[in-house]
């Protein structure tokens, strides 16, 4: 079974649905996704391969690109193919909402508009409904992960087929004992601390005591006969040698 059907126009989709493919692939396994010139093998029944990919599909992407509404029929000059039940992308995209496949219009780059659906056949208006993805070549990457994450959440049972794993980025949530630490540019002090890092101190300009037991801030000396002055001394210095005297031993 294919998780995802990539549907599109040859004149205007090919170059975005190779790269669908591959990402999507590299994703979820190279199982995952039907693409007619990969996933149909030579001698194979093309016709009932098609309909039986949108069939078993849990998503099916519609690629849009800016040639797709006005493209021409190939028989027929001067008439679109949506026009014509017979018309490939129409049919599957037909097939996909029958099924009960999470259709998702993708508009191909940035000049792409939204769907009128006063131009599209009475069985694709449900399409310019649907809420549409973006895809630019510009940001492929960040667009594919995106839409791959979204999909995710509403199809729960890819996440069993996802490779990279869970996102916090893209859900926006840390995993339990996740540790975050904000500084908000601030310099010298305390930042804000959230989690269990126990204490961060950023840039430190004095004596600093964060635990238990003596604080030392200068060397420390034990033994006897030794002096040792640290900054200004504004006092006498004593000194002493041995044990403690005890009262009334003077010998």
């Amino acid at each position: 079974m294919h998780e995802f059907f990539l549907n599109y126009r040859t004149q205007d989709g090919k170059e975005a649905a190779h790269i669908f493919d591959t990402v999507l692939s590299d994703r979820f396994g190279p199982d995952s996704v039907f693409r007619a010139q990969k996933s149909i093998a030579p001698g194979t029944q093309w016709v009932d391969m098609l309909i039986g990919g949108v069939r078993r599909c849990r998503v099916l992407l519609a690629l849009i690109g800016p040639g797709w509404i006005d493209a021409p029929h190939q028989r027929r000059p001067g008439r679109r193919a949506l026009t014509d039940p017979k018309d490939w992308v129409r049919r599957e995209i037909e097939e996909g909402f029958a099924a009960g496949a999470l259709v998702v219009p993708v508009l191909l780059e940035r000049r792409m508009e939204q769907l009128d659906p006063l131009r599209l056949p009475t069985s694709l208006r449900p399409l310019a409904d649907c809420q549409y993805e973006r895809y630019t070549t510009r940001n492929a990457e960040a667009d594919l992960t995106r839409l791959g994450d979204r999909l995710i959440r509403q199809v729960p049972d890819l996440a069993s087929l996802d490779r990279r794993g869970g996102s916090d980025k893209a859900t926006g949530e840390r995993s339990p004992g996740s540790r975050e630490i904000r500084t908000g540019r601030q310099r010298g002090g305390i930042g804000g601390v959230h989690g269990d890092v126990g204490s961060f101190i950023n840039e430190a300009h004095g004596p600093l005591h964060t635990g238990s037991g003596n604080q030392l801030n200068g060397p420390q000396i034990n033994g006897d006969g030794t002096n040792y002055v640290a900054g200004d001394n504004h006092g006498g210095i004593r000194q002493r040698f041995g044990g403690p005297q005890r009262p009334g031993n003077d010998t």
